[in-house]
């Protein structure tokens, strides 16, 4: 393994690439801790220094921008806006057929399509910065039961003030998304990836040491041997995939002889990746939104659904939350997965190239084969899913851990996702160059 990384640093091009990526990591956890203009950064650090909390699609945000949203920086958002931009610009292909055509244009339409992505995460960006600004100032983002201090984070409430800090916002979003791309075009790896992975990275130690300081040594230990185990499990059902052998006829064109390989199709375990936890812990946190905006005056009593929804629906220790979360993901595993896997076209290209499945007829066959063998497979990866998402949460009602628990959820999916491809590219770029590579 050592020999392997000295040949890292010993290829010129591979270093350059290392070097520049890992400057622009360090450019984007700067920006994490740069505060946005007339943001009282004292009061700020009170208020995350006091272990204040912040739940819901706001406790997501801050996980995918490494604590830099509770810090209301310069990054607050970090990369939730293009992800989320991504993300509906990938579902769109369903609704609008233009955008359709246009991915399988090739490099020319799925280029316009990133421009697109590009103008809604700037849009988004504008959104959720205003929506952000505006929770500061209300003084509800560190909970309804923050210090004075939590509710005087903005020095400024003039419109100018709320401007500037939308703007400020909003273009750290463009220069963290010019960043992710320029790592993709000149660094290692998938740069939008790996900004993510960085900022849920940053969050281990802290996370862990809040869990040292509250429990003790012996929790931490067990905590660290579970998160081993769980990390283990996840690299092998990541790694987990069905082949579909496929045959290819042998065609003449001209004088020339295709075809007549034998190939397969992977299609693996979990083929949703992390979007489904997204999407149920995005869902989820609609009711005690609900809840919040119809809170009471002062003295008066709550409504019964208000009351019925903060008892049963606003913490992850609930039962009901626990059971709602868990068959969310599985519907949602198997909605993206029916929306980005398409049985028909796939069935359509083996036929248009000649290709077969050994045993099936080509055509309408073959695709309710793959649709028969889709829809077995994403069965235990849809639980392998709810699982790994409720360890956060189970972690919080036994333990006492903090719900951004590191070795589960959302996190572990993503560390190890892209931990695993940044590997495989970095062996592929040694094997170039060397006839061994960084894996063995």
């Amino acid at each position: 393994m050592f020999s392997a990384i000295a040949r890292i640093f010993r290829t010129p091009d591979l270093r350059k690439k290392i070097g520049f990526t890992l400057g622009i990591i360090a450019l984007f956890r700067l920006g994490s801790f740069v505060p946005t203009p007339f943001v009282d950064f004292a009061n700020v650090q009170l208020c995350l220094a006091a272990n204040q909390g912040t739940s819901g699609l706001y406790e997501l945000v801050n996980l995918f921008s490494g604590g830099a949203l509770l810090q209301l920086s310069v990054f607050a958002l970090g990369i939730m806006p293009y992800i989320t931009a991504s993300i509906i610009v990938q579902l769109l292909r369903v609704v609008i057929p233009h955008f359709d055509t246009l991915y399988k244009e090739g490099a020319s339409g799925q280029s316009t399509l990133t421009q697109y992505t590009r103008y809604l995460t700037i849009a988004l960006g504008i959104l959720q910065s205003t929506t952000l600004i505006t929770v500061a100032r209300s003084g509800a983002l560190f909970g309804t039961s923050a210090s004075t201090e939590c509710t005087q984070l903005i020095t400024n409430d003039a419109w100018y003030a709320i401007m500037l800090m939308v703007i400020t916002m909003t273009a750290g979003t463009g220069v963290i998304m010019w960043m992710g791309e320029l790592v993709t075009e000149r660094g290692v790896g998938n740069g939008m990836s790996l900004m993510i992975f960085i900022s849920i990275a940053a969050l281990f130690p802290g996370s862990l040491s809040a869990i040292g300081n509250q429990q003790g040594p012996n929790t931490l230990i067990i905590v660290l041997i579970v998160g081993i185990l769980v990390v283990a499990g996840v690299v092998f059902v990541e790694q987990s995939q069905r082949r579909i052998p496929v045959q290819y006829a042998k065609r003449m064109v001209g004088r020339r002889t295709y075809g007549g390989n034998n190939t397969y199709i992977p299609i693996k375990v979990n083929m949703a990746g992390v979007i489904p936890v997204i999407f149920a812990s995005s869902l989820l946190y609609l009711p005690a939104l609900l809840a919040q905006f119809n809170q009471p005056a002062a003295g008066a009593e709550a409504p019964a659904w208000v009351v019925w929804i903060s008892q049963n629906l606003t913490g992850g220790d609930q039962p009901l939350y626990m059971a709602m979360y868990f068959l969310l993901i599985i519907g949602f595993t198997y909605f993206y997965v029916a929306i980005t896997f398409n049985p028909e076209e796939v069935a359509d290209n083996m036929k248009k190239y000649g290709g077969f499945i050994p045993g099936i007829r080509a055509g309408r066959p073959t695709a309710e084969y793959l649709d028969f063998v889709l829809t077995r497979i994403t069965l235990p990866g849809s639980i392998y899913l709810g699982l790994i998402a409720l360890i956060p949460l189970i972690a919080f009602s036994v333990v006492g851990a903090d719900q951004n628990f590191p070795f589960g959820g959302a996190s572990i999916l993503i560390i190890v996702g892209v931990g695993l491809e940044t590997v495989k590219q970095i062996d592929s770029q040694l094997q170039q160059r060397h006839y061994e590579g960084l894996l063995k």
